[in-house]
């Protein structure tokens, strides 16, 4: 007989805005964001293994031990439901086009797909509170991807309250450094006292296309740390400017070092790209960028699971 196979999505994330409110005492820091899915997906096939052992293939950033997919099948692993099913195996396919190390949440995206698609595969029956609970502690931005919707997030990304969103184009520019979060969030200059957002100036900007609300506290850190984030957001802001959008809606995507502009339309948000394109072609030594205009998605692809 041929072992089950299971064909996933593993969409991206923007984060609309981004504050850090405080830090708790064990290091993590306390944030406010909107968190909005993408439709710029890796693609996961999984395929059951009757010998417990777990495989991975496709591509690969690292060792297979430090792959988030592979530490979410190995946590799926470790609870009674698996026990119970006969202590099944998998094989871990992995078509990455998320870039990595941008503020995407490609890795914790499929991380989330995995427990999704295993827990469907093995037929452990965990829910989804379940799969989030083992997904935070792969980490903070799995249980988003889990939640599966636009969600307003407090806390250190665990506490998602879903709110009303709309579609939204964009234009991302990813340059082309890995940002390392960790890097960003243990810099001395990092603000960590933002004021906590109003939700009714909240509500009402997420019913608009173009965004200009809030900020992302990491962005300015990133940015003085990473020449080629700065040269991104001035190259994309000098595109907004061209279509009379505000520099306001031109930001970076959570630790970077991926930036994007929300656009009215997608005959905008091309030309937005375009002319980033454009601007680069004139810049010497500059290592080329990834373009792509991009839609939000309304819910998660592989929620029907």
């Amino acid at each position: 007989m041929q072992p089950e196979t299971l064909t996933l999505e593993a969409p991206a994330k923007i984060n609309l805005f981004l504050h850090v409110v405080g830090q708790r005492e064990d290091g993590y820091h306390l944030l406010e964001s909107a968190f909005e899915l993408i439709d710029w997906s890796d693609r996961i096939v999984l395929s059951g293994r009757p010998d417990g052992e777990i495989q991975r293939c496709g591509d690969m950033l690292g060792p297979p031990a430090l792959d988030l997919a592979v530490r979410a099948a190995s946590a799926l692993q470790k609870t009674a439901q698996w026990q119970a099913a006969g202590r099944p195996g998998a094989s871990i396919e992995i078509t990455k086009t998320i870039p990595a190390g941008a503020g995407l949440g490609g890795g914790s995206s499929d991380a989330a797909s995995t427990l999704m698609g295993l827990n469907h595969l093995w037929k452990l029956g965990l829910s989804n509170r379940q799969l989030s609970e083992i997904g935070l502690g792969l980490g903070a931005d799995v249980p988003f991807f889990l939640f599966g919707k636009a969600a307003f997030v407090q806390g250190i990304g665990e506490q998602l309250q879903p709110y009303e969103s709309c579609l939204r184009w964009l234009s991302v520019v990813v340059p082309a450094c890995h940002v390392g979060t960790a890097e960003i969030f243990a810099a001395p200059e990092l603000t960590r006292n933002s004021k906590t957002s109003r939700i009714a100036g909240f509500a009402q900007a997420a019913r608009q296309p173009v965004w200009a609300f809030g900020r992302n506290d990491l962005q300015a850190v990133t940015a003085a740390r990473f020449p080629q984030v700065q040269q991104a957001l001035q190259w994309l802001e000098t595109a907004a400017a061209s279509e009379g959008i505000a520099p306001a809606a031109v930001r970076m995507s959570g630790s970077g070092g991926a930036v994007f502009c929300t656009a009215p339309d997608a005959p905008t948000a091309q030309r937005l790209v375009d002319r980033v394109s454009a601007l680069q072609s004139t810049s010497v030594g500059q290592l080329p960028l990834r373009l792509k205009v991009c839609q939000t998605l309304m819910r998660h692809p592989g929620n029907v699971l």
